[in-house]
């Protein structure tokens, strides 16, 4: 039996001790369609294309989806506390939580300890909706790994969840601005 593509990566780390800071790309030295952000931007958009277009039968775009699927498993949280679990700006956030309210999709109630807290709840209508949106999302990424085998797959996930640690740990490291959250120039 050949080995999995997971037992050929294993291998291939076990051989080469890994440089703690590889240079794979040399600037002006590699064409755009070989870099991993250009890929990863452009399956992105893909994935956010296909979504919108199917999601367009519950009259929702993606980034409504989002917030509307975070509610369907954590209601009744604020909109400061999404914005940071989602990683989204909150003006994008505040944007997309009006049109939710104005589908009647969502509702907002000021708390009773502190009214300048907002919770969000989701409306009868939106717990209908988003019930059936985790099953477009899957349909999308399905069909956007068309091709690739379970090994394939999870080597995937293995190595984005590696960049992300990575990104993670330039974040935390001393002397790296974290830009994630700075407002810019006003």
């Amino acid at each position: 039996m050949a080995p999995s593509i997971i037992d050929q990566s294993i291998k291939i780390r076990r051989m080469a001790s890994p440089d703690p800071h590889p240079r794979f790309y040399v600037p002006g030295q590699y064409p755009t369609e070989q870099s991993v952000g250009y890929l990863l931007n452009k399956v992105l958009s893909s994935i956010l294309a296909q979504a919108d277009g199917q999601l367009a039968r519950y009259r929702l775009t993606y980034a409504q989806w989002i917030p509307l699927y975070k509610l369907f498993k954590e209601d009744g949280c604020t909109p400061i506390a999404m914005a940071r679990d989602l990683s989204m700006d909150p003006a994008a956030l505040t944007r997309s939580l009006h049109r939710l309210e104005a589908k009647g999709l969502i509702r907002r109630e000021r708390s009773t300890q502190d009214r300048r807290v907002v919770h969000l709840w989701l409306s009868d209508e939106g717990r209908a909706v988003a019930e059936h949106v985790p099953g477009v999302m899957a349909e999308v990424l399905n069909s956007h790994l068309q091709g690739f085998s379970h090994d394939e797959w999870q080597l995937l996930l293995q190595l984005l969840q590696r960049m992300l640690a990575n990104g993670e740990a330039l974040k935390a490291a001393p002397g790296t601005a974290d830009t994630s959250s700075s407002k810019g120039p006003r």
